[in-house]
């Protein structure tokens, strides 16, 4: 099965723009699969046990471990042997459910980045806030370089904002406007050695450059309260001799979505989920998104035993933690009829947070493709029937429903929070505590198996599970599809992925 999948992804990446390499498994009679159940709510819901989920946890685990000869850690990130092993995880245990699904590998240009070491002295201090930007670019040679700190007029979005004593000075530009990419690429192109953005708001900055550009340079994000000094003292004439420095790399890769669909259903009304099937460089990723790649892999084994009216698609994205590369890429090779067979997208990211609150995207149809809300709807309602608290976050592109809802697809999702801090009227709804984030191991190394908080989880893994049965069994009230518009409300979103990107 292993040399099956490998080969595939093989043949895939020899012709990047290839968009299906289908396997269908061994022919099961016609009868045979009419005589299946009709999938029901409370059926699939009875299937799904947090001691299933556990046993994949601690499988997808030791996948993980795969990438300590090069990252010295676990990880599953974009590139790594814990990815690919990942991969081919999920692609044998679908295949080995027969015919029920057709599955394919679409593999598609990706970027990765990998920051190692990092260092910003501006005068005579460093910035406690320093971080280095996502998908930065090294400093010259991967050596430390020298010069003045000089500040950046406005916002740093046009070129006419940067004096012409850039050249060879490190930039200090003020968060707004436009993308750090484009910030970034502008210093670059005035000759600057480095940049450095402050944030507008409250706390530290860490953001990311996005698709690399040759004009990049080494580029920090600190805070506002540490940049106010300097501003000050350049605002006053004083000369800040500064230095920075960035070991890092940006690399371009083929990686490889996963997308499975039922056999079964109405290939014309598709009811489609994803999670994605990365983590980050730091570390395994168990709940990001180990928890929701696994909480599909289940439903989709156990969805296995039911027939459907509607076909169900399940995806797997890849690169979702450099910004969504392999969720925007899918939307991107749709025609417009493959556009508007998919009747809405339900994503699931981080379904097992242990300080978790049971959240739900707040998916309007005022501000999105309507179905939207409807989806949200359906949340909600299971959750009040259950007895169980809910709160609503915001639908801001921090995850893989975003090229859906550009591109004129309804959609939403659940998820149990990351780096956001508990407050006390969620720590009276959901318990845990007060004053700590959701997540403590959000894009650490200690996101394993022991982060993730099993009730939780199976809770979320039975509401996922209805969400299928249901639109599987019928859309009876839920918006038709009137075409592939983007969605406005979603083009100047602060956030394309985990990371701000403005």
């Amino acid at each position: 099965m292993r040399q099956r999948f490998l080969n595939a992804v093989f043949l895939s990446c020899a012709t990047v723009s290839a968009l299906q390499i289908p396997f269908l498994g061994p022919l099961i009679p016609q009868n045979a699969i009419t005589k299946k159940p009709l999938v029901s709510s409370e059926a699939i819901q009875a299937d799904i046990s947090s001691k299933a989920l556990l046993k994949r946890a601690k499988e997808l685990f030791k996948i993980a471990e795969l990438g300590i000869d090069e990252y010295n850690h676990p990880t599953r990130v974009i590139g790594s042997k814990g990815h690919l092993a990942t991969l081919d995880y999920i692609y044998s245990t679908l295949a080995s459910l027969g015919s029920y699904y057709t599955l394919t590998n679409q593999t598609f240009p990706a970027v990765v980045g990998n920051t190692f070491e990092y260092r910003l002295v501006l005068g005579a201090t460093s910035p406690n806030s320093t971080q280095a930007m996502s998908l930065t670019p090294p400093t010259a040679d991967k050596e430390p370089v020298f010069g003045p700190l000089v500040l950046i007029a406005n916002d740093g979005c046009d070129a006419s904002d940067y004096p012409a004593n850039t050249t060879n000075a490190i930039a200090l530009i003020q968060r707004g406007t436009c993308p750090f990419g484009t910030k970034s690429a502008l210093a670059g192109k005035a000759g600057a050695l480095a940049a450095v953005v402050y944030n507008t708001a409250e706390g530290s900055l860490s953001g990311t450059l996005g698709t690399p550009s040759k004009h990049h340079v080494a580029t920090f994000g600190i805070s506002r309260a540490d940049a106010l000094p300097y501003m000050s003292s350049l605002q006053n004439g004083t000369v800040i001799d500064s230095s920075a420095y960035i070991d890092a790399i940006v690399q371009r890769i083929a990686t490889t979505n996963i997308i499975a669909q039922t056999t079964a259903g109405d290939a014309a009304n598709c009811v489609m989920l994803g999670g994605h099937s990365d983590s980050v460089a730091e570390g395994p990723g168990i709940n990001d998104d180990g928890t929701g790649t696994l909480t599909l892999l289940e439903i989709a084994a156990q969805l296995a035993k039911y027939d459907v009216r509607n076909c169900v698609r399940f995806a797997w994205w890849a690169g979702e933690e450099e910004g969504l590369l392999g969720s925007d890429y899918y939307v991107s090779q749709l025609s417009a009829r493959e556009n508007l067979k998919i009747r809405l997208f339900m994503d699931y990211d981080m379904l097992a947070s242990p300080n978790f609150a049971y959240q739900v995207y707040n998916a309007t149809n005022a501000r999105n493709p309507a179905g939207s809300e409807q989806l949200r709807d359906l949340y909600v309602e299971w959750y009040a029937a259950q007895g169980l608290n809910y709160t609503f976050i915001a639908f801001d592109g921090r995850s893989d429903y975003d090229g859906f809802i550009r591109n004129g697809i309804p959609g939403g999702g659940i998820a149990t929070g990351a780096e956001g801090v508990k407050t006390a009227e969620e720590k009276d709804m959901f318990g845990g505590s007060e004053g700590e984030w959701f997540d403590p191991c959000y894009h650490q190394l200690c996101d394993g198996v022991e982060n993730c908080n099993l009730g939780a989880w199976e809770v979320n893994a039975r509401l996922v599970a209805h969400s299928v049965a249901t639109y599987a069994r019928s859309f009876e009230g839920f918006p038709a599809r009137t075409g592939v518009k983007g969605n406005s409300a979603a083009e100047r979103a602060l956030y394309h992925g985990p990371k701000l990107v403005m």
